[in-house]
């Protein structure tokens, strides 16, 4: 599909004026592990932990589809940690149906996060082979990577924090990463097959099949902080996975970045990936969910994104949940990057096309026109780089007040006009 020219479009909205705004930052704790090799390699000197992993043994570990503040680092100690007990460790990707349900396609997501063998020191296996390990109660499927089944042990390895469609016991974390992860797209296929509404009770039922049916030896779970920096590393046995994980989920819904600002008129979101959420932009921030069960984030009638990330590989998932969007975002569309990852997980909506326009400020101007009952000449607007960046914001000139009673929200500067080039590409957070 082209996107013709819009001269039309641009009479109609020249007029519409967009708000001064104002630099704000957003002030949260800068806990962030300043040594996160000493700091894991403490957690791992275990005698227990040590016992699990003997010589020759082949032991596999889980890498993610989501850019997590030192992945490549912790997959690297733990390649040495296994090393050092003269086994052989292989970094897999289990990320379900990701990066078009392709081996391939995994494994350059990886790469693309900085997880290569160079860095890692191990080698990396992608396969989409799985081997069926059971079924559950209801009699569904339970599948999992041929290869992490048949080696002799495996690690998990992911973060742990609140999903994106869904709320229970356990949401992101370990327990996925063994079930979905794991599964790859058929298991994913099969476990989403009763949508989201039981995900919660499903989850953990898969997940116990797989590790009854595989030697999961260890996990290891981070935690980042509202600031993107990993704030906590807790290294758990296999069987104390299921028992500890629920509190450690608790504690990261407790660290979730977030928009200290309860409600806006326009969210504009300069750039969505998977890198940043599995579903493009967290709606635990935007406050737009592709499923009704799970609920929180700001609440605001219009969503503007601008930008996918080169890092989503065309993946435009949570696209859907915009308002409008720029002709430059829609020319990185890959449907088949998209696709998969939709019709594994049931959910359609995230990857609907919103309104298409030729570029930033007409995309803006057109989120402005259609908002209804609020005052045009003193729009709230919020504009963030991403949802993962959260410290520093640009708000409109209606919001200062409440800015300035906000607990943790310094004003740096402003008023000033959003800056665009020639061609109507914001300048700000570009």
């Amino acid at each position: 599909m082209e996107i013709k020219e819009q001269s039309g479009l641009r009479a109609v909205l020249k007029d519409v004026e967009l708000p001064d705004m104002y630099l704000v930052r957003q002030h949260f704790p800068r806990d962030g592990i300043a040594d996160v090799p000493a700091y894991l390699h403490d957690k791992l000197n275990r005698e227990d932990l040590k016992a699990r992993i003997k010589p020759g043994m082949r032991v596999v570990l889980t890498g993610s589809s989501r850019q997590i503040a030192n992945m490549p680092v912790v997959l690297r100690e733990l390649a040495g940690f296994v090393k050092s007990l003269g086994a052989q460790p292989y970094i897999i990707p289990a990320m379900g149906s990701h990066g078009g349900a392709t081996a391939q396609g995994q494994r350059e997501i990886l790469e693309s996060y900085g997880i290569t063998e160079e860095f890692c020191q191990c080698p990396i296996y992608s396969s989409m082979e799985t081997v069926q390990v059971g079924t559950m109660a209801c009699g569904d499927e339970v599948r999992m990577d041929k290869f992490a089944y048949e080696a002799d042990a495996i690690i998990l390895v992911g973060r742990i924090k609140a999903h994106t469609a869904f709320r229970g016991k356990y949401e992101s974390g370990l327990i996925k990463m063994m079930a979905i992860g794991l599964g790859k797209r058929e298991g994913a296929d099969s476990l989403h097959r009763a949508g989201f509404g039981r995900m919660g009770e499903r989850l953990p039922q898969y997940a116990k099949v797989v590790y009854d049916h595989c030697n999961i030896i260890f996990g290891v779970g981070t935690i980042e902080n509202e600031s993107d920096q990993t704030c906590r590393i807790e290294v758990l046995p296999g069987e104390e996975i299921f028992e500890k994980e629920p509190e450690l989920l608790l504690y990261a819904k407790s660290r979730l970045p977030r928009l200290l600002f309860p409600e806006t008129d326009v969210l504009m979101v300069h750039e969505i990936g998977k890198n940043f959420s599995g579903s493009g932009m967290d709606p635990n921030v935007t406050g737009t969910f592709g499923t009704p069960y799970a609920t929180g984030g700001i609440k605001k009638q219009r969503t503007v994104v601008l930008d996918i990330s080169p890092e989503s590989h065309g993946s435009f998932v949570g696209l859907g949940n915009a308002d409008t969007t720029t002709k430059r975002a829609f020319e990185k569309l890959d449907t088949n990057a998209t696709y998969f990852n939709m019709i594994t997980s049931t959910v359609l909506g995230v990857g609907k096309i919103p309104m298409v326009l030729e570029d930033d400020k007409l995309a803006l101007q057109t989120a402005v026109k259609t908002l209804t009952g609020v005052d045009k000449d003193r729009i709230r607007m919020i504009y963030i780089k991403n949802t993962l960046s959260l410290e520093n914001v640009l708000i409109s000139e209606a919001l200062l007040e409440q800015a300035k009673t906000l607990e943790g929200v310094e004003i740096l500067e402003g008023p000033r006009p959003l800056r665009f080039d020639k061609d109507g590409t914001l300048l700000d957070f570009a």
